[in-house]
């Protein structure tokens, strides 16, 4: 749920039965944070010295992936999955240098903090006030074989901030006035056993083959009967668009469904150098999560909605708040109703912005 609660510690002690057990095991980047517990359990392990990357006249410490890729370990421990690598070395991101190692056949043991996770980034930032730039594609925690939470109570963290176990003593103060207030730690402990929660329940599915498909009727259409969901969530290229393909693809995992992301862009119409770019921003969110970007042009949003609809399959579209409508607009037909009416049989769900809520759920 944070930082501080024994995440590396505990990666170290399963290295250290693993190795017991015979297994060649090796410690492929190490970051201990100054926590001398951390530092005297890592005692034992074989470790690979890292890699000085210069950048802008500042000398960086990355992992030597090169080098882990020669020594072969059977397992590697790797701390910090979500970690941005310094420009210059193989890939970006450390998850990135995780599926190489993989690859090649080598396990691998990691850590990471439940708010890195990319679907929950705008939750996360609602809970706390806080966003979080450094994200992993869900798709990395659901191809893991096993996920191990690893809890401690508010309070119990908190006294482990006091006494100097997480940060340094000058850091302290402004960590429990921020980040780690004890309200902020339950809402992320309650996160994180929610999502490993989640994450069981989807391993112990087993996905039977898909009955065959019969054809049926809508408008006038005949197309593939769904077997099960399929959800689109339809935006425009704003920053805000973002959110709701986030709880898009969570409803999506929750529900094994396939989503599809949907923006309807004015035929002739330029866009401007701002939308152009949370444009691209919603196709790498949309490759991040596995999904289908789809671009279309028309001048009726949902004729173009439904079409797409009909050609995909969808069960469930997601939209955002309406605005408020002015002038003349107020007299045409919604777009919300504009959807139900082309679109008989698809539920439709309008993703508020929870950051706006005048009110707090129950504890």
């Amino acid at each position: 749920m944070a930082a501080g609660v024994g995440k590396t510690y505990r990666m170290l002690q399963e290295g250290h039965a693993e190795l017991e057990a015979g297994r060649d095991v090796v410690i492929g980047y190490l970051e201990p944070h100054g926590r001398i517990e951390t530092e005297r359990v890592a005692d034992g392990l074989p470790q690979l010295a890292r890699r000085r990357i210069t950048y802008k006249d500042v000398t960086l410490a990355e992992m030597d992936l090169p080098a882990l890729l020669e020594r072969r370990p059977e397992l590697a421990l790797i701390d910090e999955l979500a970690h941005t690598n310094a420009p210059g070395t193989e890939h970006a991101k450390r998850y990135e240098d995780i599926a190489e190692v993989l690859d090649e056949r080598i396990d691998v043991f990691s850590t990471v903090n439940v708010q890195h996770l990319e679907s929950l980034n705008d939750q996360v930032a609602e809970l706390t006030g806080v966003r979080v730039r450094e994200t992993f594609p869900d798709s990395v925690l659901s191809d893991a074989d096993e996920v191990v939470l690893v809890d401690v109570t508010p309070a119990a963290l908190i006294e482990r901030l006091r006494a100097g176990k997480v940060y340094a003593p000058e850091r302290v103060p402004a960590a429990l006035n921020g980040f780690f207030r004890v309200e902020n730690l339950e809402a992320l402990r309650e996160v994180a056993l929610r999502q490993v929660a989640e994450d069981v329940e989807a391993k112990r599915l087993i996905r039977l083959p898909p009955p065959v498909r019969d054809e049926h009727q809508i408008m006038g259409q005949a197309v593939p009967q769904a077997v099960g969901e399929r959800l689109l969530a339809l935006v425009t290229p704003q920053v805000s668009s973002q959110r709701i393909v986030r709880r898009a693809w969570r409803s999506a995992q929750r529900l094994g469904a396939e989503l599809d992301i949907l923006t309807v862009l004015r035929p002739g119409r330029e866009l401007t150098p701002d939308e152009a770019e949370q444009l691209d921003a919603l196709r790498r969110l949309g490759s991040l999560m596995g999904a289908q970007v789809i671009v279309e042009e028309g001048d009726d949003v949902s004729e173009v909605a439904a079409r797409v609809a009909r050609e995909r399959g969808t069960t469930y579209v997601l939209i955002g708040a309406p605005v408020t409508r002015n002038g003349l607009k107020r007299f045409s037909e919604p777009l919300t109703e504009q959807l139900l009416r082309r679109m008989p049989g698809v539920d439709l769900r309008i993703v508020a912005d929870r950051s706006k809520r005048e009110w707090s759920p129950p504890s």
